[in-house]
């Protein structure tokens, strides 16, 4: 007789229960039984908690890790992968990637592709020499697993993003080992494990933003190998539907800066820091409007979009000691308001690199 997964109820109800465990507590559900941790770990389960709103929407960061017996934090070598959750302020970590240094690259990407995570390129942590590496991270089982190498001689700072429905990877720009700022650009199929190059893009771009809108990749800003960290403003947009990429924007940014900190909201609206310290937001037809006012001791900074609002993450300007704000943003007010939460001292270190992913 085949088990139950909840004894009386029908399958379909009882994954309906196990869909509305918190997302803190899937761990301990997951250990229950065999076919809890089977069911938990399925595709089919995500997708109910999707579906029915149930989903959390938590940060994912490249986390320098802190080491137990320091108390001033000198700059650690190894980085790990570590969770947070913006409504409860809770902390978690994967486990260690693996391979001998046990480390994420310095200075990689993170994107989400549907239950995944997708770690591309970085500096090797021991050598900072540019690394093809990729790391694929399951959300459910909580395994790593390696994928097929980035192709290319050393890509660095390159624009990076993921789409779900695809289950693939966009790359372009960055600049190679010898410091030449690229046009060419690639993506990445996760479920085979493959790698395909797309054509190249109208301009070189060294470090460049990459984000996805609709079936548009997108990658703004980046600056040409003559013209070290002059900003452009401009943007170049693959449509990935007809495999092609669109007329160069010319200033469609707000400003000629580090694109970090540009990220799509749940809104599906591009959102910028300013020069100015203001948090603008692009309105379709009607330019870029400012919605927010960075808080007075925020430096160095990721940001990065959350299903209410955005997330800053980074130091302070008095201090090296991490902080987190979030922004809510209400519909119907012009200026959001920022909480700041204090980060527990073991995922107080430094943070590279942050996507945000629905579980």
């Amino acid at each position: 007789m085949e088990a139950e997964l909840i004894p009386g109820l029908p399958e379909v109800m009882a994954m309906e229960c196990l869909a509305r465990v918190p997302i803190v507590n899937l761990g301990a559900a997951r250990a229950v039984s065999k076919l809890w941790k089977s069911s938990i770990e399925s595709v089919p389960f995500h997708d109910l908690r999707k579906s029915t709103g149930l989903a959390d929407s938590v940060v994912a960061v490249s986390q320098a890790q802190v080491p137990e017996n320091e108390t001033v934090h000198p700059s650690p070598s190894v980085y790990r992968l570590s969770f947070f959750d913006p409504a409860t302020g809770a902390w978690s970590c994967a486990p260690p990637v693996p391979g001998g240094h046990r480390s994420l690259p310095r200075f990689c990407q993170i994107v989400s592709v549907g239950c995944e995570l997708v770690i591309v390129g970085g500096w090797n942590s021991l050598t900072w020499a540019a690394s093809d590496e990729v790391h694929i991270f399951d959300l459910a089982s909580k395994a790593w697993r390696a994928g097929a190498p980035m192709p290319g001689t050393g890509r660095s700072f390159f624009a990076c993003a993921g789409s779900t429905e695809r289950r693939m990877v966009f790359v372009a720009g960055g600049h190679d080992e010898r410091k030449n700022a690229l046009r060419s650009a690639l993506a990445y199929d996760v479920a085979a494990d493959a790698w395909v190059r797309l054509p190249d893009m109208a301009q070189a771009r060294d470090e460049c933003c990459g984000v996805l809108v609709r079936d548009a990749f997108q990658v703004l800003d980046g600056y040409p190998t003559d013209a070290p960290a002059q900003f452009m403003r401009s943007v170049e947009s693959f449509d990935v539907n007809a495999w092609r990429w669109g007329p160069v924007e010319e200033e469609k940014l707000e400003e000629a800066v580090c694109p970090r900190t540009c990220v799509v909201g749940g809104d599906g609206r591009l959102y910028m820091c300013l020069k100015s310290r203001g948090v603008a937001a692009l309105k379709e037809g009607e330019g870029w409007q400012t919605v927010a006012e960075l808080p007075d001791d925020v430096v160095a900074l990721q940001m990065v979009a959350w299903e209410r609002g955005l997330v800053v993450l980074g130091s302070g300007n008095k201090s090296r000691s991490q902080f987190i704000y979030v922004l809510d943003l209400k519909a119907g007010k012009k200026m959001g308001k920022w909480r700041r939460l204090e980060l527990p001292r073991e995922f107080s270190g430094h943070v590279q690199a942050a996507c945000t992913f629905r579980i």
